[in-house]
């Protein structure tokens, strides 16, 4: 019996698959609407969400009736001896993914994982092996990059890839925003070694990390990193507690092709709310990006003569712009909560039609070595760590 199939049905005959979901906070509420949403603008195989996994029963319960989920449960581990249960979302803290993550490929189910792939460089590895494995089985998995699937950004690589550029010579890439650089806001999870890894590092310099990789389809060669914790000590819910991890992040990185990127990340930026920034500089051209304008890209075409060339904005709405042609008539801009909706859909659509999602775990690892890197790079005041680049197959 496959993995869509069940007792009941014909022989052959294929049942709407059956999604799990582990996580209800703020995650949990992005890939729901995702989830709830996919099927009335896409094209992609029949789903259910079957059923929302959390902690707490009666905050789950609530979760899930709210956000489209047929039923709710407690127990993970149960949840993956179902055989109505196809694909496991995880939007757990990073402390849990790679114990899930393994136990459900393990259990033949297709799994997307929110970034970082985990806290840690053993676990990513250990994950990505697994993730090999259950390929081998038909067993699909992605990480979810979810800034991969803004229409600009999608735009920008093609013209990156298309040569538009030319040869790119260096890229800045800056996420910066402000929720704790308030030194009275509380402590809280992503504040603690043990259970968020790291700070800004691995919250949002994975983001800016994969999209340099991304943008450019290249890789990291050497590493040269700073982290930073600007408060020390924030309250807690029986007084003091220390924070163990940083609040800002700076890396240089020297890539493969012969670019150099800076990125630079902090979670402490006042008047920064969620501004992921890149400036793609190449030797026949350049691309700017901001998040917060996510339907705009600026381009300037360096080979149009000088009396001629200028930063133009395009405002990417159009039919002919990637995933647009899903959504509204051309002018009306799209959101933030739009990317997890395109990610669900090309996840969706790589499982229905047997192909490899992307990004991979393997893609996952490599922005992982990276963060483990610049930590290195920090601890050994900014030396310079060198990676290896991995070889491709086929190669």
């Amino acid at each position: 019996m496959t993995s869509s199939e069940s007792p009941g049905t014909p022989p052959g005959a294929q049942r709407p698959l059956g999604v799990a979901m582990i996580g209800y906070a703020f995650m949990g509420k992005a890939h729901s609407n995702a989830w709830r949403n996919v099927a009335s603008y896409f094209d992609v195989p029949a789903f259910e969400q079957k059923v929302l996994v959390g902690r707490h029963a009666g905050q789950v319960a609530a979760a899930a009736a709210k956000y489209g989920w047929a039923e709710s449960a407690t127990d993970w581990r149960s949840v993956l001896e179902r055989d109505d249960i196809d694909i496991v979302d995880i939007c757990a803290p990073g402390w849990m993914h790679a114990e899930i993550a393994i136990a459900a490929l393990e259990a033949g189910k297709h799994v997307l994982v929110e970034k970082p792939l985990a806290n840690t460089l053993t676990e990513a590895e250990a994950m990505t092996a697994a993730a090999q494995a259950a390929r081998a089985r038909g067993v699909q998995s992605m990480i979810g990059f979810n800034y991969r699937r803004v229409p600009a950004l999608a735009l920008a690589r093609e013209l990156i890839a298309e040569g538009r550029l030319g040869t790119v010579r260096h890229v800045r890439a800056a996420y910066l925003q402000d929720w704790l650089a308030d030194p009275e806001s509380p402590m809280t999870w992503r504040l603690n070694k043990e259970t968020a890894g790291s700070g800004a590092l691995g919250d949002i310099a994975s983001h800016a990390i994969d999209q340099v990789l991304f943008l450019l389809g290249d890789a990291v060669t050497e590493v040269s990193g700073r982290l930073h914790t600007f408060t020390p000590v924030r309250p807690g819910k029986n007084g003091p507690e220390d924070v163990t991890v940083d609040d800002a992040a700076w890396a240089t990185l020297s890539l493969a092709s012969g670019a150099i990127a800076s990125v630079e990340v902090s979670r402490v930026a006042t008047g920064q709310k969620n501004s992921l920034k890149l400036e793609i500089y190449g030797d026949k051209g350049t691309i700017l990006f901001d998040l917060e304008n996510l339907n705009e890209l600026g381009f300037l075409d360096a080979t149009v003569p000088v009396r001629e060339q200028g930063f133009r904005r395009i405002l990417v709405n159009e039919p002919e712009h990637p995933y647009l042609d899903a959504w509204w008539p051309q002018g009306h801009i799209i959101g933030w909560e739009h990317t997890f909706t395109h990610e669900i859909r090309d996840f969706l659509a790589a499982i229905g039609s047997g192909g490899s999602p992307s990004p991979s775990f393997e893609e996952g690892l490599a922005v992982q070595r990276v963060l483990a890197a610049v930590e290195e790079s920090a601890n050994a005041k900014s030396s310079i760590i060198q990676l290896t680049v991995p070889v491709t197959e086929g190669a």
